[in-house]
């Protein structure tokens, strides 16, 4: 089989696990954590085997969903990033970026974080700790990437950049996790706070000779 004829049987392929990673969304928009492979595949209109046959458990299908929506998360987190204005409004925006997004969609959040919370008949042996941490420590590298590229750390730049990367995603998502549960304030004012927090030290840093900017 040529290169030719592989790629028009994937194409198909790669749409119905599109289609399937659609209708998980609709069920998970419904039911949050409590969204069952039983009721993703009537959502899209299949058997369970024939879901499993796709995505192999639950696991694998959690997985295939953070992937669709962490990616679609750094993409904004990078326009943030990019956009042209002043540092410090482009920190509160990057913040505000990660906020808002599980602000708009709660359900999808906790699917990902939360997803011990559902625990509908089988779906056992379900680990959130297991296949949340890797979403956590994929955006903590992406972010430090972005940290490295811009701005100048010294010697120890690059260890300092994955420290910080990972230390400010791990406080957008603690934070975030206790905001979206009690609503203590607004949306602004957390990332203006949160914003004040991480200030000192970014504001000092200067950017990296022939980078982007920070």
């Amino acid at each position: 089989m040529d290169t030719t004829q592989r790629g028009d049987q994937q194409k198909p392929a790669d749409r119905r696990r599109r289609e399937l990673l659609e209708a998980a969304d609709r069920v998970v928009l419904r039911d949050g954590p409590g969204a069952s492979m039983n009721a993703i595949a009537a959502e899209a209109g299949i058997t369970k085997p024939i879901l499993y046959r796709h995505f192999g458990d639950k696991g694998g299908l959690y997985a295939a969903l953070a992937q669709r929506h962490t990616d679609a998360l750094l993409v904004s987190l990078r326009a943030a990033l990019d956009a042209p204005a002043e540092r410090r409004e482009r920190v509160e925006a990057t913040l505000d970026t990660y906020l808002s997004a599980i602000e708009a969609r709660p359900q999808v959040y906790r699917f990902l974080m939360h997803p011990a919370e559902g625990g509908a008949p089988g779906d056992t042996e379900f680990d959130v700790g297991r296949h949340s941490a890797p979403l956590l420590r994929r955006l903590g590298e992406e972010l430090a990437r972005v940290i490295e590229e811009r701005l100048d750390l010294g010697p120890d730049g690059e260890r300092v950049s994955r420290v910080w990367g990972h230390g400010i995603v791990g406080m957008m998502y603690a934070a975030g996790d206790w905001w979206l549960g009690e609503r203590p304030c607004d949306r602004a004012e957390l990332v203006r706070v949160l914003a004040d927090l991480l200030w000192g030290r970014l504001a000092a840093a200067g950017d990296r000779v022939g980078g982007p900017g920070f």
